[in-house]
């Protein structure tokens, strides 16, 4: 488990296996939007957005488990701390599972407790109910593999990564299209599907890392797994990052429900368009996701000259990826929405605020890669209070922005970008002044 050495061919050799796969991620919600939107429901189509909404603020309030795994585990990786890293796993998946298996018990209170909260009603809660109730089933697995990835990603084993994201993705879309176009069963076929396939990837994850760390040391972990040092350190590290994803999922569940305020049709526009979005997001997430781990090693090894490297190193193939990307969604957005559904009046509706969609790809680098960077350096608080901040302010301009329809819904959207990346940068000197380089050896 070296550690592979600081260069721009090292760094693009990490993250395309991420970028790769995470482009799996919301081709898949390209095949779930495609397969309900050409069957020419609208509400269908609606509620399967407004359903994706939720499960993403209820599953990734725990997305703490990929998160701060892939920065403790670097981190313990940079310092060749390897019992401290098989730990980790262990304890992460434990967690993870036991959260899903908690969420699936309590799925009878939480989902009439979030449909309360938002706009819609009618054929859209249906279908969107439908669609939530069977991607619980999937709860424990979903979590559970976050915290595999996260380890994954903190040895930078991104092309193991990658192998488990297409079979996780490939069964999802094969599932959805036997469910919704073979047995009819619309929204709820698109959510089991999903479930069916969180769990394939669960059970491949965990045999994957049993072979890279060895079921002998994975199993010597068993009288280390209830000391309670060692889980108040994991959960104290995560609480923060916890927070700073249940604002930011708070950020895009008030999108969700700006858009179910403007109409079905709108709603459904605007969920064709995260489609796009998702891509850029995910493709560039290979930079940040490199990110989290070269900064966590950095950290770990007390390096600051490679932390400045690893950032700087990351933002240029972030900044030129993210140029490239907005230049293809001008170009060829609006194939893509013709591809996406049949519905007329939605692609006329996705179309006039694309040039503001294509705009998120650019305008989100900065936040996107400060959130890897202080990931990796596991500074929770600067992210906590970052994201907190930013949702308020973004709701502010959601809300003075209002009376311009789907035009303001967006630009609100792009400006929580500058939000999120200005208050982070904020932190980066104090960032800077805690990895200081450790005393040269005689």
């Amino acid at each position: 488990m070296t550690a592979q050495p600081l260069t721009r061919r090292s760094i693009l050799a990490q993250a395309w296996p991420i970028m790769l796969g995470q482009t799996t991620v919301p081709l898949v919600g390209l095949v779930d939007t495609a397969v309900i939107g050409w069957t020419g429901d609208a509400a269908a189509l609606a509620g399967v957005a407004l359903g994706t909404a939720i499960i993403s603020f209820i599953f990734w309030a725990f997305g703490f488990l990929r998160m701060g795994m892939t920065g403790l585990t670097a981190q313990a990786h940079g310092r060749a701390a390897r019992e401290e890293v098989d730990g980790l796993l262990v304890r992460g998946v434990a967690a993870g599972v036991g959260i899903g298996v908690v969420l699936v018990a309590l799925q009878i209170v939480l989902v009439p407790a979030v449909f309360a909260l938002l706009a819609g009603g009618g054929a859209l809660d249906a279908a969107a109910r439908e669609f939530v109730t069977a991607r619980f089933i999937g709860a424990p697995a979903a979590l559970g593999f976050y915290a595999i990835s996260g380890w994954l990603f903190g040895l930078g084993r991104t092309r193991e990564t990658l192998a488990l994201q297409i079979l996780v993705n490939l069964v999802n879309g094969v599932l959805d299209i036997v469910f919704v176009w073979q047995f009819g069963m619309g929204a709820r076929g698109v959510g089991l599907g999903t479930a069916i396939a969180e769990w394939v990837g669960l059970i491949a994850g965990i045999a994957l890392v049993v072979r890279i760390a060895g079921l002998r040391a994975l199993l010597a972990q068993r009288a280390g797994f209830f000391h309670g040092a060692a889980w108040k350190r994991l959960f104290a590290v995560n609480a923060d990052i916890m927070v700073r994803t249940i604002a930011l999922l708070a950020l895009f569940l008030w999108l969700a429900n700006a858009g179910a305020r403007l109409g079905t049709v709108q709603l459904a526009a605007n969920h064709v368009l995260m489609q796009l979005v998702s891509i850029f997001a995910f493709v560039l997430d290979g930079f940040a996701f490199t990110a989290e781990s070269r900064v966590g090693q950095a950290v770990g090894k007390r390096a600051r000259a490679e932390l400045l490297r690893a950032i700087r190193l990351t933002g240029e193939f972030s900044l030129g990826f993210g140029l490239l990307a907005t230049l293809a969604a001008l170009l060829f957005g609006g194939a893509l929405i013709d591809l996406l559904t049949t519905n007329v009046e939605v692609r006329e509706a996705a179309r006039s605020v694309l040039p503001l969609a294509a705009l998120a790809a650019i305008v989100g680098v900065p936040a996107w890669l400060l959130d890897g960077v202080f990931i990796g350096a596991t500074q929770g608080r600067a992210l906590r209070n970052a994201a907190s901040l930013a949702t308020s302010l973004y709701i502010a301009t959601d809300l003075l922005l209002r009376p311009f329809g789907a035009t303001g819904l967006w630009l609100a959207l792009l400006a929580s970008y500058f939000f999120r990346a200005g208050l982070l940068a904020i932190h980066l000197p104090r960032l800077f002044a805690t990895v200081a380089e450790p005393p040269a050896r005689a």
